[in-house]
Order: C-alpha cells, then structure tokens, then sequence
C-alpha cells in the first residue's frame, strides 16, 4: 500500500503561501510582518484584535492592535486611530502600549523551531512611535522562552515563582523577565522606522518570542515627546518585520527529518489547535500545526480526510455535541480559506464520546479537547 510521509518537524515553507514567505528564507519567523491573516481588523478594541492575525497572538489581557490597509477606519494602514505610518514592508503591522504605568502590550509568536544550545541568534524587528503617543521609551526588548508564557493581567509580563519557605510555608515570588536583546536609546520618532536588534547565545529549547517592554515604568527611560497630536497617556509603537536567524548553524540534510508513515485510516490528533473555553474561534497558537497539516495536503492532493472535534466532559450533552462539530468545522474553513477544496474534506463532532484521557484531572480534560483528522483516501 502507497506511505504517506508526515514530518514531525514543520517544513520551512509552502511555496504559495503569500506574503508570509516574502522574506529571507533563514527567517525562523512565521508571518513576520504580519500580513497573513484570517479576517481585515475592523475598530480598536478593548480586549485586542490580535485574533485575526495567522501565528501570533497577545499573551496578556493588554489589548494589542493589528492594522492592515484592508481594515476598519480605526485600524486602517497608513491613517488610523493611533496615528499615520507606512507599514516598513507590505500593507499591514502591528501596535503594542508599552508604557503606562504597569499596563502593558505584548506581541508572541512560536518559532519554525527550538533555538538549539550554545548557537548564536541573531533577532531584530522595527518600531515607530505612534503619532498619539505623549512619551517615548528606550526599552524595547524581545524575550525567548522554552514555553508559553501567559498572563491574566493587564500588568507587565512577570516570571512568577513558588518558594519554599520551609516548614512547609511557600510564596509565590514575582520577578522581571529579562529579554535577550534590549534597545538602549529611546525612540521618539514617530516618521520613520527603528531597527530594534542584537545577538544572543541560546540556552537550547527556546520556542515563543514575546516582543514589548518588560521594564517598570520607572526604569523604562520614558521621555515626553513634543506632538501636538498625542492624546494617549503612554508610549505606543507600531511594530513591523520581525526577523530571527541563527549566526552560525549548518543546515541539516533533509534525509535526516524524522517521519511517521501514514495509511487510510490512520487518525492524527492536532494537539496544538487550540480554542477559548466554550468557543470554537480557533486561536492563532494553533498555525504551526495547521500550517503542517496544510503543507501534507498540498503533497498530497488526492488525499481526503475527515475532521473530528471532540470535548471533555463539562457541559450537556447536545452541547458538547454541538461545539465540537463546530470546532471541526472552524479547523475546515480554516484550511479552505488557506487554498485547500472543501470537497477533499469533511467534518464530525463527537462531544465527549471518545475520552482519549481521564476527566478527572484539567490536564486529562485539556487532553480531551481536541481536534483530530481521519485519512479516508490518500
């Protein structure tokens, strides 16, 4: 019987993949100046509108921007809420508050791969001041870390750690994160582009990149700025073409990619297609494995397959039922959006029929959220 083959390291690129790929082919960075994206921004938001962009996301409650020349008045390139600036490449970018007293913004993505030990990187990306802005700061900085990191808050992405006290009392201590490359001279102008860059030694495993201010507002060297247009009450920058590149590694032979063979029948789960809680908009962590997934079946263009969803056990039964038929069904427009012919797909939710995992546990539900493919011909 005809093998398909899957990697389990994502390919660097598809070839059709629009705009995303118009950069230098070492970019570990997945839509690095933000011009792929599921729907055109359409106002500023409260709660950001990060969601629309394909690979990146905000990591806090700060209510990050994106702006595009296909959006909303409000959120429009070049004119929009915050200002007027060019995007530095293509028709879209990205804008992030980093200074307001303890409130901030932050942009995330996760890497094509793991950034491998003792290698040395090379990160840069551009800012410009927004025309609202009444202060500048110095402290840009993006930050490498093995996981994902995440916050609940509005505040200053902070590294929270348990000590223990002895006698069985522990605390819970709250320290700076320090990013691997920091800008050092304030950028305060808001009619043309600053490169933020710098070069780093990896500790080996870092994945997700956080780009924003991580400095108190006090040690974030913030200067007013002399606009007569500001009307913000912090420093906000729009940032563009974010680029990360290793200095001195070898490319590794493609013979020597790890692959798993796959048959008719063969069920695949996608673990990190990820969904808010009791929704079924999929979350912009989840592009590395649709991005996969794509890449096999533009390889494979006589294969169809069917789309699972399944759920953990919270919540009625037609519910469940419901949402994960939806999930499945969000992961399927996805992938047509992205070029592939809705009639190679189909699509089931099966509720909380087919635990993989114990309900007993978060990390047993979380398991069992899921959404799976089936290969009903190759």
């Amino acid at each position: 019987m005809k093998k398909l083959w899957l990697p389990l390291v994502s390919l660097l690129a598809l070839l059709n993949w629009g705009h995303a790929n118009a950069q230098s082919a070492d970019n570990m960075v997945y839509n690095p100046s933000f011009e792929e994206y599921n729907q055109c921004p359409q106002r500023i938001d409260a709660l950001g509108i990060m969601s629309g962009v394909d690979a990146w996301w905000q990591p806090t409650k700060g209510s990050s921007d994106y702006f595009n020349s296909c959006g909303g008045r409000e959120c429009q390139t070049p004119r929009n809420k915050m200002g007027q600036q060019e995007p530095h490449t293509g028709a879209a970018y990205c804008g992030i508050y980093c200074s307001k007293e303890n409130y901030r913004e932050y942009l995330q993505t996760e890497l094509r791969e793991p950034l491998k030990a003792g290698h040395r990187y090379h990160v840069s990306f551009w800012a410009s001041l927004a025309d609202k802005s009444p202060y500048a700061i110095a402290t840009l900085g993006a930050l490498f870390t093995s996981e994902r990191i995440s916050d609940t808050t509005w505040n200053i992405l902070m590294r929270n750690e348990i000590s223990d006290l002895g006698g069985g009392q522990k605390q819970m201590i709250a320290t700076y994160y320090k990013p691997q490359v920091v800008n050092d001279e304030v950028i305060d102008d808001g009619q043309h582009w600053h490169q933020v860059s710098g070069e780093f030694v990896a500790q080996g495993g870092e994945r997700y990149l956080t780009i924003g201010n991580f400095n108190s507002f006090n040690h974030s060297h913030v200067v007013p700025t002399d606009n007569p247009s500001a009307v913000l009450s912090g420093a906000y920058y729009y940032i563009d073409d974010v680029n990360v590149r290793c200095l001195d590694c070898i490319e590794e032979s493609k013979d020597t990619v790890a692959v798993t063979p796959l048959r008719k029948g063969d069920i695949v789960t996608l673990r990190n297609v990820l969904f808010d809680t009791d929704k079924s908009d999929i979350l912009p962590q989840s592009y590395h494995d649709l991005l996969t997934l794509i890449t096999l079946l533009n390889e494979h263009p006589t294969m169809r397959i069917e789309l699972r969803g399944h759920t953990d056990n919270q919540g009625t039964v037609e519910r469940n039922r419901i949402l994960s038929e939806n999930r499945a069904k969000a992961v399927a427009d996805y992938l047509v959006a992205h070029g592939i012919d809705r009639s190679r797909l189909t699509w089931r939710g099966f509720g909380k029929n087919l635990p993989t995992d114990t309900n007993d546990t978060p990390e047993g539900r979380q398991n069992n959220r899921r959404v799976e493919y089936k290969i009903l011909s190759e």
